[in-house]
Formats: C-alpha cells, structure tokens, sequence
C-alpha cells in the first residue's frame, strides 16, 4: 500500500483517503497507481465507497514538482495510466461517493468527476488552471467534465483560469450536495 492513499473499512463502506496533505493532496504516478489498486482490490464486501483528502483539500491535481517533459508517445501512456485508475473509480463495482473540500483543482477535478456522487463543504473551490499552463485536462477530465458542467464552462475555465466557489459550483453541477464545513463543526 502506498503510504500516501489510506484504506478504512467502516463495516461495509470503503473509506479511501489521499493522505499528502502537506502537498495539499496532488496526485504523482505512485499515489495514481495505488488508487488504481486500491479500487480493483476492494474488500468482497464493500457496499459504497468515500474517497476524500487529508487535511484542508480533496485534491490540487498533478503535484507540479514532479512534471516532466514527454514526447507524445510518452504523454499519451501517462495520460492513459490516470484514464486507467479513474475508470476503476467510475466503472468499478461499488458507488463512490467523493467528499470534497478546499481545492479540487485540475487532475482533483478529473478525479471528483470520476465518482458517482460528489458532496462539497462551503470551503470548496473549483479550477482547471492546466489552460493557464499550456497543458490540457488528461485524466479522462476531457469527456467527464463537460458531461457535468458543459463544454462552454469548461473552455471558459480551461481559457480564463476560472474558479468556481462551493455554491456556484453546486450550481453548475459540479457537487450534488453543498453542507456545511466540516472542519467547523
């Protein structure tokens, strides 16, 4: 098991959480991986799953100090390693429930999108910054994304730099649900 994805079992629901939150979450192709294995290897009798993120953030996408130069060939592969590990999330055997707060930024919002249900505190925020940095969504974010949102708002995230707040992204359809922080209760 990746010392960065935790695995708890609450009688039949599967909690899984990101556990880098000093990196605020971002995904590398370890923690990638082991979310792929994690969700392939669930328990027999896993019902439901809750994937969340470790202290103040579900997830801030790709972790930037590990971005690397790929020729295309190569940036295809990666590009199809996270479609792999966010497909075992969509099409998997259970429903996921993602439960996000703070960032849920670039490859976080890919990840989100994979879940069935996504539930949102008031400290959530929504971006595509990829735009911004002359790269495109390549988790699979292409075909999810607009199937939540539509491809006007995501063009105008991916072209602007765009954010979206809790309560306008519950609007839009990013979360079904908006409850109250929890970090505050």
């Amino acid at each position: 098991m990746n010392p960065d994805l935790h695995l708890e079992m609450l009688d039949d629901v599967a909690v899984v959480r990101i556990t880098r939150a000093a990196k605020r979450n971002a995904l590398n192709d370890e923690l990638i991986l082991a979310l792929r294995h994690t969700f392939d290897n669930l328990p027999a009798h896993t019902k439901a799953a809750v994937l969340c993120g470790s202290g103040e953030h579900f997830c801030a996408g790709l972790d930037l100090s590990e971005l690397q130069t790929r020729d295309a060939g190569e940036g295809m592969h990666h590009s199809r390693m996270w479609h792999s590990a966010f497909d075992r999330i969509q099409f998997g055997m259970v429903p996921v429930v993602a439960a996000l707060q703070g960032a849920v930024v670039g490859g976080g919002l890919e990840l989100a999108a994979s879940c069935h249900i996504r539930v949102a505190d008031d400290t959530t925020f929504y971006a595509l910054p990829e735009g911004t940095r002359g790269i495109f969504v390549g988790g699979g974010g292409a075909v999810r994304i607009p199937k939540l949102i539509g491809v006007a708002r995501m063009t105008d995230m991916m072209m602007t730099g765009r954010v979206y707040n809790a309560v306008d992204g519950e609007r839009v359809g990013f979360a079904q649900y908006l409850v109250a922080c929890r970090h505050c209760l």
